[in-house]
């Protein structure tokens, strides 16, 4: 009897270190990125400029605060950045000079807000809080978003820099346009050169385990005027489930819009998938419908679930993400498809 015992003990051990293993492996089976598990609270954001922004997030992460209020003051650095080509003041303009914003927010509630084609406001993603706050609208755009930025006390100021300026008019010299794969040198911007996806997407977790996200942009350079790409779109641009996880994208909107991303990513997390392998299946459908035109073009996401643990994946190489937690302050290369 006790050596039956003894096996029986035996085998149910051995059971649960074979589905301990092969939990293990599964999500860790695309990305060799690190994972962070029940680390809480935790923010992570698209790009190198994402750990400045980080850091103003983590200023209240660390003192308990909420989720949403660290996602609002993180992406307001880049925000008012005049050297940042890509998000809020000194964003590259349309093609007839005007520069137009696109920001959406969302809570663990479900609650939402986004303006898109704003002009004349440096913060947009505030804006889009107002909106989620204070009208039964979850959007607003153009010149019906900029009377309710004003009514509600933001500044009207001139966000085309000289700097901006300067590359606008060098690209009307050929007018040719055309969205570039992102370089490796993301700030160096010659004359008429066009760097157009370093959109920010921002995740954070609280020290009570609910997640908010937020994504501003000033969209592609010299675009026509009056587009508008993914990121103030809720479920493209920026997807929250407080029960599962968020997921946030960069890069060119439309294909992002075409799968609704990020809403796909959360609900490939839903199924069982690590962050990593949810953000790789949405890379492969953008694949899947459009082959041709993926090989022209950046798109990646970022994800994170509700135990804390996040992960990336491109389609070509370049994407990079910070992550900022009470033991790790870390940027990574995401993999990528090609």
């Amino acid at each position: 009897m006790p050596d039956r015992r003894k096996f029986v003990k035996l085998s149910l051990l051995t059971s649960v270190a074979l589905l301990i293993n092969k939990r293990s492996n599964a999500s860790t089976s695309t990305d060799s990125q690190p994972v962070v598990t029940k680390d809480s609270p935790i923010v992570i954001s698209t790009w190198d400029f994402g750990a400045v922004a980080n850091a103003a997030a983590w200023d209240i992460l660390k003192k308990k605060g909420r989720a949403l209020d660290a996602v609002e003051a993180g992406v307001m650095i880049p925000e008012a950045d005049p050297d940042n080509h890509s998000v809020g003041l000194g964003g590259l303009p349309d093609r007839d000079g005007r520069v137009t914003l696109d920001a959406c927010i969302m809570d663990e509630n479900y609650r939402c807000g986004s303006v898109m084609c704003l002009e004349h406001i440096v913060h947009a993603i505030s804006v889009a809080r107002k909106v989620m706050e204070n009208t039964p609208h979850v959007i607003l755009a153009g010149d019906g978003a900029l009377q309710f930025a004003l009514a509600n006390g933001f500044k009207k100021e001139n966000l085309l820099t000289p700097a901006s300026e300067k590359l606008w008019k060098a690209w009307l010299k050929r007018s040719q346009y055309k969205p570039e794969i992102n370089s490796e040198n993301k700030y160096q911007h010659l004359p008429g050169d066009i760097h157009n996806h370093d959109t920010i997407g921002m995740l954070a977790m609280d020290s009570t385990g609910n997640l908010s996200g937020a994504c501003t942009t000033s969209g592609l350079a010299y675009k026509m005027h009056g587009r508008v790409g993914d990121s103030p779109v809720i479920g493209a641009g920026l997807f929250v489930d407080n029960e599962i996880g968020a997921a946030t994208s960069t890069g060119v909107g439309e294909e992002v819009i075409r799968i609704v991303g990020s809403h796909l990513v959360v609900e490939l997390m839903r199924q069982g998938l690590s962050p990593a392998d949810a953000c790789r299946k949405a890379v492969e459908r953008i694949l899947k419908y459009n082959p041709v035109k993926s090989k022209e073009v950046q798109v990646g996401f970022l994800a994170m679930n509700k135990k804390g643990e996040y992960g990336a994946f491109a389609l070509q190489p370049g994407f990079t993400y910070a992550v900022k937690s009470g033991h790790e302050e870390n940027t990574y290369a995401s993999k990528s498809y090609y």
